[in-house]
């Protein structure tokens, strides 16, 4: 059995939170967030949206999938291999879109997609599992925007490579960025599955507070298909479906970059648009993490805070785009008009970013163990991952200038209202982790220590009895 100890400290620093906090945020960076520089550029920095569109249709296809069902590989070879796999696809995809972009190559695009596809959808099913299920229950706000720093940090350093390389004059009109910048995307993506390999395996993490990450053992694979069912057929989970589906479904940023602004005007919103994603990020886990409301209180104020803010960013959306509709311009940043349609993107993505955070708080919330948590994601990326699928293939097509898109958007944003809504009435968070457990994974009470009758989950009766005791 376990030996307990209320202040235990780490001894190896390779193995605490922190360390792996930085861990799969570096490869959120490389991997991911070096995806999304590439996708904040519009069409991925290509001259027309619509092969690119057809192909992270194809991507978020695989990735829901493989989001889902992506804990059934984690419960066989582990949370760190899980997270190597899903590093490898990026630099593949990266490649196909330099051989298009230089020489009109479009067979490596798609199967790019399918192999980024597949490394994206075990890349977030086991991410998302270590970022909120490494971190104490107090701690999630902190390190959930630790990790999202750094994938919003991959756009940053790649928006500001595309704009030093996309900046000239002759980049003012419409176009597609120089194919070098490809060259950089697949170099820096490849650093991702070394920098995996430094994951610690959740039973080997050690907290500050000398606690254990909470691992539920699962016999067989048909066991963890099972247990996914059963997650997935909660009603609080079928309730916050809708919302799933909404929250990443904006994938008409890329063709409204594409349709109204030159190439380095897209590459300077794909810089600064990261602030704003940025500022989303630290404003909402700073509520997510304040000590002056209870957890269910802080949920609540996030959920009404999110509903204005996507009010004013999807009227002020629907305004500029019809005037855009009529006079259809190509903006620089010299224009006159490019602020108001610059604006337009900040608030997408500042909306966007907000809910992502508040998303993954709230489900973090409703299990204390890793293996339920893997799930858990799973489901929420998965969800999300077929509605991108499904947004990226609207957007193959110019719908009455942008109007289709938009008008799906809105009424999926309408409906995830009410049910989500429910939830946050009726949700009782689990704020704080049964830490203590046996070798086999059991709780350790009064029958297995030998105590008076106090359970571990206690942390402030523990600590009496282990004064009276010593």
């Amino acid at each position: 059995m376990q030996k307990l100890s209320l202040f235990t400290m780490p001894t190896h620093w390779y193995r605490t939170t922190m360390f792996n906090a930085f861990v799969i945020g570096l490869v959120g960076l490389t991997n991911p967030g070096l995806w999304n520089a590439m996708n904040s550029l519009g069409a991925a920095g290509q001259a027309s949206p619509f092969l690119i569109n057809a192909a992270n249709a194809l991507v978020f296809g695989l990735m829901g999938f493989f989001c889902l069902f992506g804990s059934v590989i984690s419960s066989k070879i582990g949370l760190k291999w899980t997270l190597v796999l899903g590093t490898i696809g990026y630099p593949i995809y990266s490649a196909g879109l330099y051989l298009n972009n230089r020489w009109g190559v479009e067979w490596l695009v798609l199967f790019g997609a399918c192999t980024c596809g597949i490394s994206a959808g075990l890349f977030w099913s086991s991410e998302g599992a270590v970022a909120l299920g490494y971190a104490r229950p107090e701690k999630k706000g902190k390190y959930l925007n630790i990790w999202l720093i750094f994938r919003t940090l991959g756009p940053m350093i790649g928006g500001a490579m595309v704009l030093g390389m996309n900046h000239d004059a002759n980049a003012k009109s419409k176009g597609k960025v120089g194919y070098t910048t490809y060259l950089i995307f697949v170099f820096l993506q490849c650093l991702g599955t070394p920098i995996a390999l430094f994951l610690t395996p959740p039973e080997k993490v050690e907290r500050s507070d000398g606690s254990k990450v909470k691992v539920l053992k699962v016999e067989s694979a048909l066991d963890e298909v099972k247990g996914i069912w059963n997650t997935l057929k909660k009603r609080h989970v079928l309730l916050l479906l809708p919302l799933f589906w909404a929250a990443y479904f904006n994938q008409y940023t890329g063709n409204f970059q594409t349709f109204y602004f030159g190439v380095r005007a897209r590459a300077l919103i794909g810089f600064v648009s990261n602030f704003a994603t940025l500022a989303a990020s630290t404003i909402m886990s700073l509520l997510l993490d304040s000590k002056r409301f209870e957890v269910k209180t802080r949920i609540k104020i996030g959920f009404y805070y999110l509903v204005v803010i996507h009010i004013v960013a999807w009227t002020y959306g629907w305004v500029i785009q019809e005037k855009y509709t009529r006079t259809t311009p190509v903006l620089d940043w010299e224009s006159p008009g490019f602020v108001e349609g610059f604006f337009v993107l900040l608030l997408w993505a500042f909306a966007q970013q907000s809910l992502a955070n508040w998303m993954y708080y709230l489900v973090s919330t409703m299990t204390d163990n890793i293996t339920e948590l893997s799930r858990l994601t799973g489901i929420l990326r998965g969800q999300e991952s077929f509605g991108q699928a499904v947004a990226f293939g609207l957007c193959t097509r110019n719908w009455y200038g942008g109007r289709v898109p938009l008008a799906v958007n809105t009424i999926l944003l309408g409906l995830a209202i009410v049910p989500t809504y429910i939830v946050v009435q009726q949700h009782e968070p689990i704020t704080r982790a049964d830490d203590a457990v046996n070798d086999d994974g059991s709780d350790v009470t009064v029958e297995n220590v030998g105590w008076e009758k106090t359970t571990v989950s206690d942390p402030a009766k523990l600590e009496q009895n282990l004064a009276e005791k010593v």
